[in-house]
């Protein structure tokens, strides 16, 4: 153990001194009915016991001074949770509408409450691609941004399936918005891609790659996932699931929480103030002199 001011426990010798005054103190006036007595004697026993208990408040004052001091001990290393970005691109065409936007949703809200502490963003996309959130730890917003993402809302030009266009914009944007920690794209879609061709697949996912983006595609339907798309997500490290309703949709996000778990960082031993020990027992000395208060206390006869 170690203090952080340790010249504060030069004042220990306070408590000392008075313990001492109080353990080498004479005897008490002599009382008008004593006459001629010259000295009053007490007890031995008597004595020490009033000693211990006069001598409570001052082991207080003593545990006190200690805490002053701010003693410290050196607790187990702390770990600190290092940060993931998750961008999820949601495919809001007219296909998804429904109820595959709707199991789709409620899987993204559960996923959010499992990663508690990492970032996440939500990009929407047809033909076009909106950054409808970017990446923030306030994962509540990401909730609340769904039910915005409900493809019957959708202007008419989000009608078709880009999703090449749609990884590239949310790659842009991850490298802008990501500064540190690992980056995923989480791709929710139901379709075919008109812009991603077989041959396509190897430059889109040389640039994942590049950017350090790892992307993880769920097809929501009962159709094959495109090959292009599940060769996409392999290029860049990531994988492709089919989930069809609610149940498989959630273990394809709970197996994607276990492929990329979150990272915590040893920070190394640090010390910690250690108050709790010198509390307990000032507060027991102090307790223990109000009970001697009651029957056990000294007076000048």
């Amino acid at each position: 153990m170690t203090f952080a001011h340790a010249w504060v426990l030069l004042l220990l010798a306070v408590p000392l001194l008075l313990g001492w005054a109080i353990l080498t103190r004479g005897h008490g006036a002599v009382a008008p009915v004593d006459h001629n007595t010259p000295r009053v004697r007490r007890p031995r026993t008597l004595a020490a016991v009033l000693g211990v208990f006069e001598s409570w408040p001052l082991l207080a004052l003593a545990a006190v001074i200690i805490m002053l001091a701010s003693p410290q001990v050196m607790k187990q290393p702390r770990r600190e949770r290092q940060l993931t970005n998750i961008q999820i691109c949601m495919d809001v065409s007219g296909s998804m509408a429904g109820r595959n936007y709707e199991i789709a949703s409620k899987a993204i809200e559960d996923f959010t409450f499992a990663r508690d502490g990492d970032a996440f963003g939500l990009t929407l996309f047809g033909v076009a691609q909106i950054r409808w959130l970017p990446l923030t730890k306030d994962l509540q917003a990401v909730r609340n941004a769904l039910p915005f993402a409900d493809p019957t809302f959708q202007p008419s030009h989000m009608g078709g399936t880009a999703i090449a266009a749609a990884l590239r914009f949310c790659t842009q944007n991850m490298l802008a918005e990501a500064q540190e920690g690992d980056r995923i794209i989480i791709l929710v879609s139901d379709g075919v891609s008109f812009d991603l061709q077989p041959g396509d697949e190897d430059d889109l996912g040389d640039e994942l790659r590049a950017a350090g983006v790892t992307v993880y595609h769920i097809h929501v339907d009962e159709s094959d996932i495109p090959d292009a798309v599940a060769e996409v997500a392999r290029l860049s490290g990531g994988d492709a699931f089919r989930a069809t309703d609610s149940q498989s949709l959630k273990t394809v996000f709970n197996h994607i929480d276990r492929m990329r778990p979150a990272k915590f960082a040893s920070m190394g031993a640090v010390p910690m103030d250690h108050f709790a020990p010198f509390a307990l027992v000032a507060l027991v000395m102090l307790s223990l002199h109000v009970i001697g208060l009651m029957g056990v206390r000294y007076t000048p006869w």
